[in-house]
């Protein structure tokens, strides 16, 4: 079966796969069930080192339960989770394997940054410290070396003015560039973003993807985008995923999804899409 139709078997990888590279991301089969209702089913795909996967597909398809997963804030039911080619559910320990400790889980969740829908920033503090309050807690930084590096990333993201500003005193555009500092601060190896603009003013959106599209050209970050901006996925994806009911239908290039799609399932996702407004 080629990578455009139903790949939810285990051999559906990345391209990069044949090159021998270990995948960044692997899900092998997973299942993930809340209650009566399956979110994801023997789900399988890989990220590469360094590709740029968009999931796309309607609400509830089990695109967020995905990142979720990733960082930890679910569990599965079943299969395989890998990061950097590390287990999420066991450690090894020589030949044998072991429940995940909270050391080994702290140290996988340590090369993942996730931006939030919601921004989730704490409102007592400033945008400068929002950003260091993880680097010093993990001891990766001091306060110091955490400082040059927040003010580093707020320049980064166009908020070199903004540092000392708590959270009620920015806008939506502003709140979400300061999570993806945030995210970065920790220099990870894995970006991921949870529909980053849905919360926000349409004439907020513009800016916040700018800044996501500059990170892409500038970093070798594995990143794995939710959303249903269906232009900016195509611009900004090696590779798009579309998912219903917890299954991928198809993937491809955003070529290939976005002007031929071969299901009719993703036909008739992009004809509601264009219906509804939105440029693909």
């Amino acid at each position: 079966m080629s990578a455009r139709g139903i790949d939810n078997r285990s051999d559906a990888v990345a391209p990069e796969r044949a090159l021998g590279q270990t995948p960044m991301v692997a899900f092998r089969k997973v299942r993930k069930r809340f209650g009566a209702l399956t979110v994801l089913d023997d789900l399988s795909f890989e990220a590469a080192p360094g590709e740029h996967l968009a999931l796309i597909g309607p609400s509830g398809s089990g695109k967020t339960t995905i990142l979720r997963i990733l960082m930890t804030l679910e569990s599965v039911d079943g299969g395989e989770v890998l990061v950097d080619g590390e287990h999420l559910s066991h450690e090894k320990r020589g030949d044998r394997s072991f429940p995940p400790s909270a050391a080994y889980l702290h140290r996988l969740r340590g090369r993942i940054g996730m931006v939030f829908q919601h921004f989730n920033l704490f409102p007592h503090m400033t945008a400068l410290e929002n950003i260091t309050l993880a680097p010093v807690l993990t001891g990766r930084m001091n306060k110091a070396a955490a400082r040059k590096r927040g003010l580093e990333l707020l320049e980064r993201v166009g908020l070199a003015d903004k540092a000392h500003e708590l959270p009620n005193r920015l806008s939506g555009g502003q709140k979400q560039r300061v999570g993806i500092a945030r995210a970065l601060a920790l220099e990870p190896k894995i970006m991921l973003f949870d529909e980053i603009t849905s919360a926000l003013d349409p004439e907020l959106v513009e800016e916040v993807l700018n800044v996501i599209a500059r990170l892409r050209a500038e970093s070798d970050m594995t990143m794995l985008l939710v959303t249903h901006e269906m232009s900016f996925a195509r611009d900004f994806a090696d590779r798009v995923l579309f998912f219903d009911a917890g299954r991928i239908v198809e993937q491809g290039t955003p070529a290939e999804i976005f002007i031929a799609p071969q299901q009719e399932r993703t036909r008739a996702f992009l004809r509601k899409i264009i219906a509804a407004g939105q440029r693909v």
